[in-house]
């Protein structure tokens, strides 16, 4: 029997910073399984800053989110209903069934996870996208060496706390920048980082220079706009910089004074001879991501590991926890639970 659930799609796109006027509730059927398909039901629902590019029609590395259509994300979900050989009822999966209380799925387009391995939720976060994100971009990009510095901006966030975390554990220094001091006590007392700044604060350039005495190796970008302006100067040569995410920038937030900045970036990548990659997580593949997932759960298993997480409950709060989370109002992965 069909299934009476809801959705959140995009209502238009925005212009400039996104409201809640952007996304639009509805009630939908939705449909049997076919042959070789999943009928879900939505448990989690992850909010991360890619979904604001998603929005805008311009040219991206994914195609963008129709006007009218459900917006994307990725979902832990319970099978309520099977029509593929290998999967039953009561299955937890991990899925990219976007903001929706179910969705019907080929069964080719779904992981299968082991609620008693770990909560479900980290399948979202630091055992998800966010984590091999952090974990890919630092190994295949950073390389960070024994007692070298890594910078991460945004660092309390799912990616940037993986990020010091993973340096730390390869031996290097790990500085994180977060906004407010409550993030950067977290990232001190909790999470074992060296040194965190309040990129708030009036003089935060200074105590940028001031953490970083032997200069920056690894820079491990998520922001841009005035960190990466402050960061910059610092970079050694040879530095890498791994290229994650810019949401200082994904709403106009951030407008130069007048002044073309990009010579001056492009000298001091020729001067420094540094090594700056862009990436996606979907870049590396299965081999590294195996890896991944080997290594962060035993170091989650064994206490070297953590991670923070916010819930927000219920998918008609997703709009606004999402345009807080482009505001750095979050702290830790956040993710929505739909249902129980």
């Amino acid at each position: 029997m069909a299934i009476s659930s809801s959705r959140i799609v995009l209502a238009s796109r925005p212009i400039g910073s996104p409201t809640v006027d952007n996304f639009r509730l509805e009630s939908c059927v939705t449909p049997d399984p076919r042959d070789g398909q999943l009928l879900l039901r939505t448990q989690f629902l992850s909010l991360d800053p890619y979904m604001r590019g998603r929005m805008d029609a311009g040219e991206s590395y994914a195609d963008p989110v129709d006007v009218g259509s459900v917006m994307v994300g990725g979902t832990v979900c319970e099978v309520l209903d099977s029509r593929h050989p290998h999967f039953k009822p009561g299955d937890i999966v991990l899925s990219d069934s976007g903001w929706q209380t179910h969705d019907v799925v080929d069964g080719t387009d779904v992981r299968r996870l082991d609620p008693a391995a770990a909560p479900v939720s980290t399948a979202l976060g630091v055992l998800g996208m966010p984590g091999f994100t952090a974990y890919a971009g630092l190994h295949e990009i950073g390389k960070p060496k024994p007692g070298e510095t890594v910078v991460v901006a945004a660092a309390s966030g799912p990616v940037g706390s993986a990020v010091g975390q993973i340096a730390k554990l390869r031996g290097a220094r790990a500085v994180g920048i977060a906004g407010g001091p409550e993030k950067c006590s977290f990232l001190l007392d909790e999470l074992g980082f060296d040194a965190a700044i309040d990129h708030r604060a009036p003089d935060f350039a200074d105590r940028l220079r001031a953490a970083v005495p032997n200069g920056i190796d690894v820079y491990f970008e998520n922001v841009g706009g005035e960190v990466a302006s402050a960061v910059l100067p610092l970079l050694n040569d040879f530095a890498r910089v791994p290229v994650c995410g810019l949401v200082a920038q994904y709403n106009d937030a951030y407008v130069a004074d007048g002044a073309d900045r990009l010579p001056g970036f492009f000298s001091k990548v020729l001067v420094k001879r540094l090594t700056v990659r862009g990436f996606i997580v979907y870049d590396f593949g299965d081999d590294l991501h195996d890896q991944f997932q080997t290594d962060v759960s035993r170091w989650l298993a064994d206490g070297r590991f953590t991670y923070r997480e916010e819930v927000v409950d219920g998918l008609e709060q997703a709009p606004a926890a999402f345009l807080g989370l482009l505001q750095g109002k979050n702290f830790g992965k956040l993710v929505v639970r739909v249902s129980d």
